[in-house]
């Protein structure tokens, strides 16, 4: 009698104690009326303040005391999972549903889904991009793969690495792929792209496609068959490089323009530096603009090379739209397949410009300064100007015709001197105010000599004259003073000593 009279109140004891402790434990999950909790908490409330019955065998209260514990425990730790994912951002709704495809998360302990919580926080990501991230992708919390990548880019990277990046990567990427992001990225410094470009790489490309789908060997073979053609500078550029698939994408276009180059890697190294994104037209794109060239300019490969050489961007422009109309423009003014070539290796932005807000006005400027329609002469001069804008042009005019200059004058200068109405304004100024205040001469000269605009005022022309007005006066012709090389010019820049030794 005496034993059951202490087991009655070892169990009376204990009841006390788990009301106790399950009255703190549940406060903060009652008023989140989580319904599953409030479920678990009356049920195990029930068992605890049921009727009090005859005592039982020793170990039978035991398991019952045990059984208590265990549902205490479970659900305790679901409370705590649901203050975890309401700190992250999710409502009730959210995380049950998130918990029911997601049944791992609920086995998965505290300690370890706080901790990759905490590490993507670390590099970045919180606030609605952890929200929208643990939605997306919620093996984010509990795959392996992920710590690796997160340590790296916290502590070799600096956490240089966008944020959104890393969201972007762990949304699209397999976990799998993610084994040995470190050892590719690691590969490319290897290969001389800059520790400090690094991350600009990073942050520019897919690293789904670029890193983590490809193995170790096809990055190496990546950056060894772009190595001919300044390839590292060009990753660096154009980060983007490195999505492309090395031998369905990358090396067919290149293959194509160093074919069209005559097989020189050199200058094909120049073109996709100058332009990356060349390499991100078609293949097929690429071959019909050189086609195009052919069949309706009459230029040969080289020809389209040296284009394309000077100007990557050709191949960017639309062929009916742009193309076709300003070879036929060419065409009309005279010109033949030769003297397109010309044109368009010196004036290659002919192409590009538009013609509604750029081009039709410099050619209102030309034909009302004296040039005809359809002429040689006017192409010439179009081609001149198409690397200045509308608004410096007519400033250029406006200020040759206060100087005294009439339209025809201009047109006179222009025609020896193409190159005049694309100056700036400001320092064709200073040059005439030069000329005209400190030379004593008469602007008229200019129509003999309108180089005269294009050397610079201090070192080329002050100096000069300067120099040569003190042997020679200042009567000298001006193309006669600065058309002189500099060679020649030195050997008679100091004049003779008029004093006898």
């Amino acid at each position: 009698m005496k034993e059951s009279l202490e087991v009655v109140e070892g169990r009376t004891t204990r009841l006390d104690l788990g009301k106790y402790q399950l009255k703190g434990q549940v406060l903060d999950a009652l008023n989140s009326n989580i319904e599953d909790m409030r479920v678990a908490f009356n049920s195990t409330l029930g068992k605890l303040t049921e009727p009090f019955k005859c005592p039982q065998p020793a170990s039978r209260f035991l398991i019952q005391c045990n059984s208590v514990d265990t549902a205490i425990s479970l659900w305790w730790e679901a409370g705590m999972l649901f203050s975890v994912f309401r700190e992250i951002g999710l409502n009730e709704k959210e995380t049950n549903l998130l918990l029911g495809k997601n049944p791992t998360l609920r086995t998965t302990s505290l300690d370890r889904i706080r901790a990759r919580v905490l590490a993507l926080q670390s590099v970045g990501i919180n606030g609605f991009a952890l929200y929208r991230l643990v939605i997306k992708c919620p093996s984010v919390l509990i795959a392996e793969e992920i710590d690796p990548v997160i340590s790296f880019v916290r502590d070799d990277l600096e956490g240089k690495v966008e944020a959104a990046q890393l969201e972007r990567l762990f949304i699209t990427t397999e976990a799998r792929f993610l084994l040995g992001f470190a050892q590719k990225v690691k590969l490319l410094l290897h290969h001389e792209v800059p520790q400090e470009k690094i991350a600009h790489v990073l942050n520019n490309a897919n690293l789904n496609k670029a890193i983590c789908c490809k193995s170790v060997e096809e990055l190496e073979r990546t950056i060894a068959f772009l190595k001919p053609y300044h390839g590292i500078e060009i990753i660096v550029r154009r980060p983007a490089i490195l999505n492309y698939d090395l031998d369905s994408q990358l090396i067919p276009k290149i293959r194509f323009l160093e074919e069209l180059s005559g097989g020189d890697a050199n200058a094909t190294g120049t073109v996709l530096r100058k332009l990356p994104a060349i390499l991100s037209y078609s293949l097929e794109h690429m071959e019909s603009h050189v086609d195009f060239m052919k069949s309706y300019v009459g230029l040969d490969d080289r020809e389209i090379f040296k284009i394309i050489l000077v100007f990557p961007n050709v191949v960017s422009a639309s062929k009916e739209r742009k193309l076709r109309p300003r070879i036929e423009f060419l065409k009309q003014c005279g010109l033949n397949s030769n003297d397109i070539f010309k044109f368009l290796t010196r004036a290659p932005l002919f192409v590009a410009l538009s013609f509604e807000d750029n081009l039709a006005h410099k050619l209102g400027f030309l034909v009302k300064i004296g040039y005809e329609y359809r002429t040689k002469e006017l192409a010439v001069a179009l081609g001149a100007v198409t690397r200045t804008s509308c608004e410096n042009m007519q400033k250029v005019i406006g200020l040759f015709l206060s100087y005294g200059l009439s339209c025809e004058d201009i047109f006179y200068m222009s025609k020896k001197h193409p190159q005049i109405l694309q100056y700036n304004p400001g320092s064709l100024e200073e040059k005439m105010e030069y000329l005209t205040e400190e030379m004593g001469r008469d602007v008229s000269e200019l129509l003999t000599f309108p180089a005269f605009l294009g050397y610079k005022l201090d070192d080329r022309i002050k100096h000069r004259y300067e120099v040569k007005k003190k042997t020679a006066g200042t009567g000298m012709s001006l193309n006669k003073l600065l058309s002189e090389s500099a060679d020649r010019f030195s050997t008679t820049e100091q004049p003779k000593s008029l004093v006898n030794d």
